[in-house]
């Protein structure tokens, strides 16, 4: 038996050294170099051209950076975008009132007048990319300072950057991979005309919400629609009346064919960070410390606006995009602590730097280069995790939706700046003038009795779990007066303070001179919130961002030396929202001991959650009937209409709204998420536990054309059958 259980560890020992098939989110240039032969042995009956190329139009050309933090896909020669509910869903938001409540019933643009402008939104298409790394690195030494060597390359990114975009519209960035050891130029076209066309009501487009996050079986409609427009050249330009729906270059044909267990699929798009290529005390530091603190303060949080969102529509539409905000990691925090253990990552990660210490050890010069790595990450982390904490700790109260009326007082620092500068009345009005805008968007989602109780809860959380050499001197005086009765703390905070009052906030602006700067000295609120600033600033920050600077410069040579030590493997870069390629197979799981899921779910399973005393559950009565009657037309099969599939594709944050394609290159999904007991593959890829989650394209269909009665969208798309 013992010897059984050691085979076993060496072997997943080894598996951490060993790519599976499924893992990797690969740089779309170099599929032909790396993956092509792969993918098509997979099933995938295109060329690497296909996917990517600079000659002729390819999948990159149908596929953008929505906004700041997801992907979209385009689905029409008129420039129709789709991509998921929530990641429009802070813009459906915007656009939304008691009177039109979008959130709640949805809203389909019937002509393309009706579509919704959107300011400051972007659609971001990648027009090349350049291995740049020999320009970059020439020369540069490894002994070299770092603050010459961050200057060399900061030059030498500018001046590829600016010789990239000459004489064009387009924009350009170079960016690191590997951890610093290889370089890479983007150039994209950005358009800056992106409307609103259509999004399923809450009930459809966040169905299961928080309560089904990261989880599977998943029945979510998790998509909305977008229009880019271009003006009359078809080039990028400022929202105007008179601009025309873009002419894409691509496109991607939408499959009507479903999926089978084994088919193969592909999602490309733009994800985040991850760290698959991190030493064991990071695991250490995340899981021992730094997460349990971080899920205790959010129950705290998010309890609370529950119950205010769950008691008021009016504070439900306040309140919801802070509170998926919130949740999302919430939730991604806990399944990751959960599959770090039981995937035992500490112990491989422990027992691949074994490996790579003998490895080191048996040469001279790799002992010179590489012999005080490990060591030098133990000593650094150790002091690291407090200051790690305490950064995140200082957000979660203070800056990130803690106490939204000290961050908000902290926006009028400016006006102070400016009384003790002696600045003119003219640069003041300036200010004025944007202090009126701000205030404004704060209290459309404002809400203060959930404030006033947010405080009280993070207060306490702050005393329990923060030193008392790192509470602000405000904070120290309000101990001194109030001791541990902390929703005292609160009532005395937003009593005395009018930051979360509407109307004075409004008059103070439009009373506004240089001697109004004595009232906002002495609010408690601003006082608190410049207090716990400043600490901030002065005492965390600096040794924060020291600490964290050692360590990536460690990352680097750690990731060059695991480059030397595991030559002739197949090793992908890190995440870092730039175009990756991720391909699998349609496959379920099994999450547990006698728990077998399948890879689809169905409308059935709608209706079987439809509970109308839960909020997360709650069926649009169109949608139940709609079923009852069968209607699902052409998007059915053998009788059931498919919500939602999972596939073995490595995603992660950022891959919002990518398109899952087919062997034949056809839209078949939408990624949307990952299944809780996978989400640690950021960190480590589970080939057994890891899925993604996409919303099937045909309930999208149906959604726009049985549902919405949108058919003139579906009449847009290319439909294969």
């Amino acid at each position: 038996m013992k010897r059984k259980l050691a085979v076993l560890f060496t072997m997943l020992v080894l598996l951490g050294r060993v790519l599976f098939a499924d893992e990797g989110m690969w740089i779309p240039l170099l599929l032909e170099k790396y993956n092509i032969e792969e993918m098509q042995e997979m099933g995938f009956r295109l060329t690497a051209e296909d996917v990517y190329s600079i000659n002729r139009a390819s999948m990159k050309d149908a596929v953008v950076i929505f906004g700041g933090g997801c992907t979209g896909e385009l689905i029409s020669d008129r420039g129709l975008l789709l991509t998921n509910h929530h990641c429009g869903y802070g813009r459906i938001q915007a656009h939304s009132t008691l009177e039109h409540d979008y959130l709640t019933h949805g809203f389909w643009a019937m002509s393309p007048e009706e579509e919704l402008p959107n300011p400051g939104l972007t659609a971001t298409f990648l027009v090349r990319m350049e291995d740049v790394t020999e320009r970059m690195l020439e020369g540069i030494d490894e002994n070299m300072p770092l603050r010459e060597r961050e200057k060399i390359l900061e030059e030498r990114a500018s001046a590829i950057i600016d010789e990239a975009v000459e004489g064009t519209h387009y924009t350009a960035s170079v960016r690191p991979f590997f951890q610093g050891n290889q370089y890479f130029l983007f150039v994209n076209e950005v358009f800056r005309d992106v409307r609103l066309v259509g999004a399923p009501p809450s009930a459809i487009g966040k169905f299961g919400g928080d309560t089904d996050n990261w989880e599977w079986p998943r029945h979510t409609g998790d998509f909305s629609l977008f229009r880019i427009y271009a003006d009359k050249n078809n080039r990028p330009a400022e929202y105007s009346p008179g601009n025309v729906p873009y002419r894409p270059k691509k496109f991607f044909p939408v499959s009507l064919k479903g999926v089978q267990p084994g088919d193969f699929t592909m999602v490309f798009g733009y994800p985040g960070s991850t760290a698959r290529y991190v030493p064991s005390d990071h695991i250490e530091m995340l899981t021992g410390n730094l997460y349990p603190k971080l899920i205790e303060i959010r129950d705290e949080k998010l309890a609370i606006m529950n119950a205010a969102m769950e008691a008021s529509p009016a504070v439900r539409i306040q309140y919801a995009a802070k509170n998926a905000s919130l949740s999302n990691s919430w939730k991604r925090w806990m399944g990751e602590m959960q599959g770090l253990e039981k995937m035992q990552v500490i112990e491989r990660k422990k027992a691949f730097e074994r490996e790579f210490s003998d490895w080191v050890q048996a040469e001279k010069e790799r002992r010179a280069k590489y012999g005080r790595l490990l060591a030098q990450y133990d000593s650094l982390y150790s002091i690291f995790g407090k200051y790690n904490l305490l950064y995140q700790y200082y957000n979660e109260v203070f800056f990130r939706y803690g106490a939204e009326i000290i961050s908000f007082a902290g926006n009028f620092r400016v006006l102070e700046d400016y009384w003790q500068g002696d600045s003119s009345l003219a640069a003041y009005d300036v200010q004025v003038a944007r202090l009126q805008q701000v205030a404004g968007n704060f209290f459309d989602d404002y809400h203060p009795p959930v404030d006033r109780q947010m405080f009280a809860a993070v207060a306490r959380l702050f005393e329990t779990n923060v030193d008392e050499e790192f509470h602000p001197e405000v904070w120290k005086q309000m101990k001194k007066e109030y001791g541990s009765l902390y929703s005292e703390w609160s009532d005395a905070l937003f009593e005395q303070s009018w930051f979360d009052d509407a109307s004075r906030v409004e008059s103070f602006l439009a009373g506004f001179s240089p001697d109004s700067v004595n009232k906002l000295i002495q609010d408690p609120a601003y006082r608190l919130s410049m207090d716990a600033r400043r600490f901030y600033n002065l005492r965390i920050v600096p040794e924060y961002m020291r600490l964290r600077q050692q360590i990536s410069e460690l990352d680097r040579l750690y990731m060059k030396a695991q480059m030397e030590f595991r030559e002739g493997e197949r090793l992908y870069p890190d995440a870092n929202f730039t175009l990756r390629v991720s391909y699998g197979q349609v496959m379920g799981y099994e999450p547990r001991d006698a728990v077998i899921h399948r890879h689809y779910t169905t409308l059935a399973g709608v209706i079987e959650k439809d509970d109308p005393d839960v909020y997360d559950y709650r069926v649009p009565e169109k949608l139940k009937t709609l079923y009852r009657e069968k209607d699902f037309g052409r998007y059915a099969e053998d009788g059931q209409l498919h919500v939602c599939f999972l596939a073995t594709n490595h995603t992660t944050g950022g891959n919002s709204g990518s398109p899952v394609i087919n062997a034949d290159g056809h839209l078949i999904g939408i990624n949307f998420d990952r299944v809780w007991e996978g989400v640690m593959s950021d960190l480590m890829f589970n080939p057994e536990k890891s899925r993604n989650i996409s919303l099937d394209i045909r309930y999208v269909l149906f959604l726009i054309d049985k549902y919405a009665g949108a058919g003139y969208l579906i009449d847009e798309m290319m439909l294969v059958e």
